[in-house]
């Protein structure tokens, strides 16, 4: 009964059992196969050893470059803050060297200073342009935008209320950002 048991659980596990000498004389020849399966598994072994040495390198290889990535994008953010205004500064030279002629004139006449300041308001205002700086100058009776103008005063008028009535000072806007709101008065309701 106890061998029956024993050739029993030897066949779940795999391996024959050995009834009589023939048949381990079978077993003994049989065990020599497992060391050949042993190289299998030093082959694998070392063939998974290889691959994660591959990974590994191309793992840091990806971490080396990502940190190359990193150190360029920061030094790039880096110049960008550093000369940021380098355009506008590069559009403003020739204002102020149009200020400094004016400046320089010897015997100005009214005319002559009527015509500078004018020229260098057009180079002032190609400056902006360039620069993509924008002027917030609503007209009398547009919607208040509370986004753009800045409401100093609300004046009795008959316009519609929440409206502007006058402007006091010009805003200016850099692309679609706010630099200054424009100053305004506003008609009070009714």
């Amino acid at each position: 009964m106890q061998d029956q048991e024993n050739k029993e659980v030897l066949q779940q596990a795999g391996e024959a059992p050995a009834a009589d000498a023939t048949e381990g004389a079978t077993a003994h020849t049989a065990a020599p196969a497992a060391p050949s399966a042993e190289p299998g598994l030093e082959e694998q072994l070392s063939a998974t050893e290889a691959k994660l040495a591959e990974m590994h390198d191309a793992f840091m290889r990806a971490k080396a470059e990502a940190d190359n990535i990193r150190r360029r994008a920061q030094e790039d953010v880096s110049k960008a803050h550093k000369f940021a205004i380098e355009s506008f500064a590069e559009a403003m030279v020739p204002v102020r060297d149009s200020l400094e002629m004016a400046v320089k004139v010897e015997a100005p006449t009214v005319e002559s200073i009527r015509e500078g300041v004018e020229m260098t308001l057009k180079q002032l205002t190609s400056a902006f342009e360039k620069n993509r700086l924008v002027e917030i100058m609503p007209q009398a009776g547009d919607k208040l935008d509370p986004n753009k103008h800045q409401a100093v005063a609300v004046v009795p008028s008959e316009q519609e209320a929440n409206t502007v009535v006058s402007v006091l000072q010009k805003g200016y806007m850099i692309a679609d950002r706010l630099l200054r709101p424009a100053i305004v008065t506003a008609a009070a309701p009714k």
